[in-house]
């Protein structure tokens, strides 16, 4: 099914997506496939060679794709069932496989090791890929974030067989396609509670993800899952010890089963991504890295875009982008911001993603964005959903307590910030929607305010 000529992706613009359209581009074949909108990721496939069109219109496949014997088609479930192109091919019998069920068929070809969690993973995940690159082993990444390092979420070695590390998301269950040699669990708190129902669904999904690791699990030392565990716990197989900052970087010490790994410099902020590299580093070491590639790759790690990453970093002004969208996400984000400045004042900007999960955890979101000095809400990117009734961002709003606040639109949010006074400051842009749109314009502003 995968050795066909054309591979026809509907959806290609997605982040999991791409990756996969990035792999067969690399094996030579011709990709080709649908988005909804013209993204500067979709731009880049195009610039890769890749035929990507923006209607649901079955007229606009280019030809060679048209042909079932010669053509495979990867879907994602964020597709409509409605959607006519999918359907065409429904209708005529093309080879159809989601794209949970492409990336578990290439992981068994390799020594897959996969990061899963409802938190941390795609930065874990990609920091996990650089150790092996940056140590000169032959490794191939199914990312889920463009990793600052190298610009893609997808690098793929020559050897068939070599390790493949793929972050594992548990949206609509895909990880449980991958049966890994050996993986990594960061968390597994409530989330997409529209696929799972409850929290006790998912964790049992994740109990089944664990229990599919064929050889080595790692798992966060406060989690109720079989395997090694990681963290900052004395009684952790690997500990994070000695946490502090310096010059705004953070630097910890690694106690290791086989010894200890002292100060180690991580550019990433927040003690969430001190346990991050914590994990990454012990898969790393299980499998054949040693102590000072360790040291090394976490040191020159950039991060992944969209997680943290700085915009604008002054004395007088820093302005952070991040994709956190859940009220842990937050937490963590907002609680590294005030221990990196503390002498700041915080402004979030905000974008909930999705009404179900705005619906599902109101009161979390209004706790930890009511942390902020000052809050901005976007109304609600819906992504794959309908309204739900009731649900918006100014219900949100009415329940957020503390910081000052308001409901903005875009061109609104950039007047703001022209007549704001912006001395030792820190904006946030927050959110997984399209509130990335916003970055640069929004950037622009702040340094010519």
């Amino acid at each position: 099914m995968l050795n066909k000529e054309n591979i026809y992706l509907v959806g290609i613009g997605g982040i999991g997506m791409s990756a996969l359209a990035r792999y067969f581009k690399n094996l030579g074949r011709n990709v080709a496939g649908y988005d909804r909108v013209r993204t500067p990721l979709c731009k880049q496939l195009e610039s890769e060679g890749m035929d990507i069109h923006y209607e649901d219109d079955v007229e606009q496949i280019p030809e060679p794709f048209r042909k079932k014997a010669h053509t495979t088609v990867i879907y994602t479930p964020a597709i409509p069932a409605e959607h006519a192109e999918l359907n065409l091919f429904q209708k005529k019998g093309f080879d159809l496989v989601k794209r949970a069920h492409v990336l578990g068929m290439i992981a068994q070809t390799h020594i897959c090791l996969a990061v899963a969690g409802t938190h941390g993973k795609t930065t874990t995940s990609t920091l996990l890929a650089h150790l092996f690159r940056n140590a000169g082993q032959e490794v191939t990444a199914f990312l889920g974030g463009i990793s600052v390092n190298y610009q893609t979420n997808f690098w793929g070695g020559d050897s068939k067989d070599g390790i493949l590390i793929a972050e594992a998301d548990e949206f609509d269950r895909s990880f449980l396609q991958l049966k890994p040699e050996g993986a990594l669990i960061t968390s597994m708190d409530a989330d997409h509670l529209d696929i799972y129902g409850d929290g006790e669904e998912l964790q049992k999904t994740f109990r089944a993800f664990a229990g599919s690791i064929q050889k080595t699990a790692l798992v966060e030392d406060r989690l109720d899952l079989p395997g090694k565990k990681y963290g900052f716990s004395e009684t952790a197989d690997y500990q994070a010890t000695n946490i502090r900052i310096e010059e705004h970087n953070y630097r910890f010490d690694l106690v290791a089963p086989h010894g200890t790994i002292p100060d180690i410099r991580s550019g990433l902020p927040g003690r969430h991504n001190v346990e991050n590299a914590t994990g990454a580093a012990a898969l790393a070491l299980e499998y054949g890295l040693n102590a000072e590639e360790v040291k090394q790759g976490i040191e020159n790690f950039k991060g992944v875009k969209r997680r943290f990453e700085y915009h604008i970093k002054t004395s007088r002004l820093v302005y952070i982008d991040d994709y956190a969208h859940h009220p842990t996400e937050i937490n963590a984000l907002i609680g590294s911001v005030r221990e990196l400045y503390p002498d700041h004042t915080i402004t979030g900007i905000f974008q909930p993603h999705l009404y179900s999960r705005t619906r599902d955890f109101m009161d979390g979101f209004a706790e930890s964005l009511g942390q902020v000095d000052e809050l901005i809400l976007m109304d609600i990117y819906p992504a794959r959903e309908k309204p739900i009734p009731g649900i918006t961002s100014n219900t949100l709003l009415e329940k957020i307590n503390g910081p000052e606040k308001s409901l903005l639109s875009t061109t609104d949010i950039l007047t703001h910030f022209r007549e704001t006074r912006l001395k030792d400051r820190v904006v946030l842009t927050i959110g997984a929607g399209d509130i990335d749109q916003l970055v640069n314009p929004l950037k622009m502003v702040l340094l010519n305010g």
